[in-house]
């Protein structure tokens, strides 16, 4: 027997930009004491995966159904300008700046209180994952996106 756990997302809405919190664990940091570089990929990425829930698409359900369907990155350029350490309180903010037919870009940044540490832009395709083809947007996911 499968229990699917539905707890309601973690973040808020600032107006169309979406906003995740994120603590450091010593698990994310390196020798050095400071986060380790890919484990900002990880943050961004729990911050999409909160920002798609929070809009009321649950990811599960369409990788259950006989036509499986699904978000893969295609492109990803990241800025490190500050470290982050243990303890911090981060956010993750996740705004989708731009839309093609099976793509969206999603502009990301995260920060300590007013300090930009990483900032990145993601490339997102909505992908069949039996035949692995790019194929469109639902109509409503980009509407509640706002395109």
């Amino acid at each position: 027997m499968i229990i699917k756990a539905v707890a309601s997302p973690k973040g808020e809405f600032n107006g169309n930009e979406f906003l995740f919190p994120v603590r450091v664990y010593y698990e994310d940091t390196d020798a050095g004491g400071i986060v380790y570089y890919a484990n900002y990929l990880k943050f961004a990425e729990r911050a999409r995966t909160e920002y798609i829930r929070a809009l009321g698409f649950r990811q599960q359900d369409d990788l259950e159904k006989e036509e499986k369907f699904g978000f893969v990155v295609r492109h990803c350029e990241i800025d490190y300008l500050a470290p982050a350490v243990l303890d911090d309180e981060l956010v993750v903010s996740c705004q989708v700046t731009e839309v093609g037919g099976a793509s969206a870009v999603m502009h990301q940044e995260i920060t300590r209180g007013e300090d930009i540490l990483v900032s990145l832009d993601v490339k997102v395709v909505y992908l069949s994952i039996s035949n692995k083809r790019p194929t469109r947007i639902p109509k409503d996911l980009l509407a509640k996106m706002g395109f």
